[in-house]
């Protein structure tokens, strides 16, 4: 097992010392409010002044109020989109993209159609959905981007991420239905309450897979990264790293995953946990 793959259960007990941290959007650095804390920005601050490295982790996009939290997060670094399926760099503009087959696209398509779903699809830079309602303008109020209707025909570049954003009571029917050659992974955003976010990638593309490859292209080893996050979709990558942390409004499965719960995300529990990290950095090493 080489160095970018070492499990964490190598470090489990002894000292940790942070950097890198990975930050998952919402639920986790957004909260009800759809905005981020002051004090956040503060904490982050001193993680980068003692030259901790920051990443988003997210479900979203590269584009709208994502693309704004990145470069404020870290203008110069890597950050993961799309639910692992974009992995890009803000200051140089390379993306490490996972296409969808357009035939498993054509698929989802159909099937929205018939069931009248909403469905969204995603390049690294561009979406456009199949079926409308409010739910859809909710979710790019959300995104920061303006409600516009789009033709899938009218997306440039492979699509990376197909998303359905369901009504809570729905999830178990589509989850029980098939979905070759994709990779399925559960989401929400506590500004959206009523919907549920069933993100679908290319099977085997995931969070921990966009971790890997960060890994890989900044030299860091898995048990030097901190992941703090709140959900399903959080928890293949906590399961990664040296330090997963879970925030006080977690999932059940992410606090599982962690070793470590900080705050709701509403009372600052990202701030503690980059405060952590920041320890690890003064000679007070954060254990698991």
């Amino acid at each position: 097992m080489d160095g970018n793959t070492t499990s964490p259960a190598a470090a489990a007990n002894g000292a940790v010392r942070i950097r890198l941290v990975c930050i998952d959007v919402d639920g986790t650095l957004i909260g009800a409010a759809g905005v981020v804390d002051p004090g956040i920005w503060k904490a982050v601050e001193r993680a980068r002044a003692v030259g901790i490295r920051l990443a988003l982790s997210s479900g979203r996009p590269c584009f709208g109020i994502t693309r704004e939290l990145a470069l404020r997060i870290d203008p110069d670094g890597w950050h993961s989109f799309q639910n692992g399926a974009s992995v890009v760099n803000i200051a140089t503009g390379r993306s490490l993209s996972e296409q969808i087959d357009p035939r498993v696209v054509a698929a989802l398509v159909s099937r929205a159609r018939a069931t009248g779903r909403l469905l969204e699809l995603y390049s690294d830079d561009d979406y456009a959905f199949v079926g409308e309602s409010e739910r859809s303008r909710e979710h790019a109020a959300l995104l920061g981007v303006p409600f516009e209707s789009r033709t899938i025909d009218s997306l440039t570049g492979p699509i990376v991420r197909a998303l359905w954003l369901l009504p809570h009571d729905e999830v178990p029917q589509v989850l029980a239905e098939p979905h070759p050659g994709l990779e399925i992974s559960r989401s929400t955003s506590p500004m959206m309450p009523d919907t549920c976010f069933v993100n679908l990638t290319r099977e085997g593309v995931d969070k921990g897979t966009a971790l890997r490859a960060m890994a890989g292209e900044t030299g860091l080893r898995l048990e030097e990264m901190m992941y703090v996050g709140d959900g399903h979709n959080d928890v293949v990558a906590m399961r990664l790293v040296g330090f997963p942390v879970a925030m006080g409004n977690a999932d059940l499965e992410a606090r599982e995953a962690a070793v470590r719960t900080v705050a709701h995300v509403d009372d600052g529990g990202l701030a503690e946990a980059l405060e952590l990290a920041v320890a690890s950095h003064a000679g007070a090493p954060v254990r698991r």
